[in-house]
């Protein structure tokens, strides 16, 4: 049907195509010499990695205990390929389910003080899938403002009204709390470690608050597992309040080295999301070597609690002598160090000119965060030897003063 005074395109236009020939930023990058990302790399993930054949230092990695290349790691994935194949052909609700899909779920849920746990294929599948299957259109679903997108998108693919809260203030949660209707379900979603700020959820004040309004709780552990917590069992293990967490949920990409994820809650939680989670009952399961990857991930972070105690020495060393040199590292207290450039372009600027003296870091610019916080995120792991986080921050300083960041 056409309507009255409808005006039609012309045959000839691609308005899909038109619309996305107007993205011209990536390329503006380019052109400039500072695109800043697909940066290959020809190496294992280390703090050691190769970049155009040459020796780069890593300050950009998630691989928190430094466990990507381990052996057994290694070992433990290539037997699995052994004796699985490469991959499981189907969904776990359909054909897709492996007995080491269930070993591994056993030992997450003893890990992290739960009853039952749920794999998925990615650390992104469980927020979209989790999150949405929980709420209805008459729940409230409650965010910190800076939650990671995974996060975003899951309340994006549900019916529940969303709120934000300001990042980490309590008193912003208790106001939209007050405000929700008692007899709803009311979900609140928060970080543990806050992927690009570094800073720590506060935690024992979001369960005080959860009981007082009657609200649950759910944490991302993404960035801290095998990080804050006895033996590296996430924020809630770290403040004591795993038995008032509702759900857990953590990835396999960042300190468990691999890919995947979980989420973790008592029994009747996962049953029913083990039924109405469709990122789970819609993709391909989990790969044997990623599985077994994580179940030797655990042992490692179980048997050399050492490697934990090293991250945390590298990070509070690396945190004072950015302090002491000037840079602004916001509220960080953890491996995952914003240095703040406040300037989207300085930001590419200075993550060019360390690549080029062999220092990896990843820049972090609008919109991703706002152009008056864009930073440069230099992470650590537990791996890093003291002479080579002296080297990059001797040259992170030296760049930022001829870029008047310092």
């Amino acid at each position: 049907m056409i309507f009255k005074d409808q005006v039609l395109p012309d045959v000839g236009i691609n308005l899909m195509h038109e619309k996305l020939s107007k993205f011209t930023r990536a390329e503006e990058i380019k052109e400039a010499g500072l695109y800043p990302y697909f940066r290959v790399i020809e190496s294992d993930q280390d703090t050691e990695v190769i970049i155009n054949g040459k020796k780069v230092l890593m300050f950009g990695s998630n691989s928190y205990l430094g466990l990507t290349n381990h052996p057994s790691i290694k070992k433990a994935s290539i037997a699995a390929i052994n004796k699985y194949g490469c991959g499981c052909a189907g969904s776990r609700f359909l054909n897709g389910t492996l007995d080491i899909h269930l070993e591994l779920e056993d030992k997450l849920a003893a890990y992290v003080g739960k009853e039952a746990a749920l794999v998925f294929s990615t650390g992104f599948q469980v927020n979209i899938g989790v999150i949405p299957a929980l709420l209805g259109r008459h729940d409230y679903l409650i965010l910190d403002e800076l939650d990671h997108a995974s996060i975003i998108e899951g309340a994006r693919l549900g019916f529940a009204k969303i709120v934000k809260y300001k990042h980490n203030d309590l008193e912003s949660l208790e106001k939209i709390l007050q405000s929700c209707q008692p007899d709803k379900i009311k979900l609140i979603v928060t970080e543990g470690i806050f992927s690009m700020d570094g800073d720590i959820a506060h935690l024992p004040g979001i369960v005080t608050l959860a009981e007082k309004y009657n609200a649950n709780l759910m944490v991302d552990d993404a960035h801290s597992l095998g990080v804050i917590g006895e033996c590296g069992r996430g924020a809630s293990s770290h403040f004591g309040v795993t038995d008032k967490t509702d759900l857990i949920m953590g990835t396999f990409s960042k300190s468990l080295a691999s890919i995947g994820g979980f989420i973790a809650a008592d029994q009747t939680t996962i049953n029913f999301l083990k039924h109405h989670a469709r990122s789970l009952i819609f993709s391909a399961s989990i790969s044997p070597a990623a599985t077994a990857s994580v179940i030797a991930a655990l042992e490692i972070i179980k048997n050399e609690p050492e490697r934990i105690d090293q991250l945390w020495a590298n990070t509070h060393f690396a945190l004072g002598a950015l302090k002491e040199l000037g840079f602004d590292t916001g509220h960080s207290k953890t491996p995952i160090i914003p240095i703040l450039v406040r300037d989207d372009m300085k930001t590419f600027q200075l993550s060019k000119l360390l690549l080029d003296q062999g220092i990896f870091v990843n820049p972090v610019t609008s919109p991703a965060v706002a152009k008056e916080n864009s930073l440069i995120r230099f992470s650590l792991m537990a791996t890093h030897t003291k002479e080579q986080i002296e080297k990059a921050i001797d040259k992170l300083y030296n760049v930022s003063k001829k870029l008047n960041i310092v």
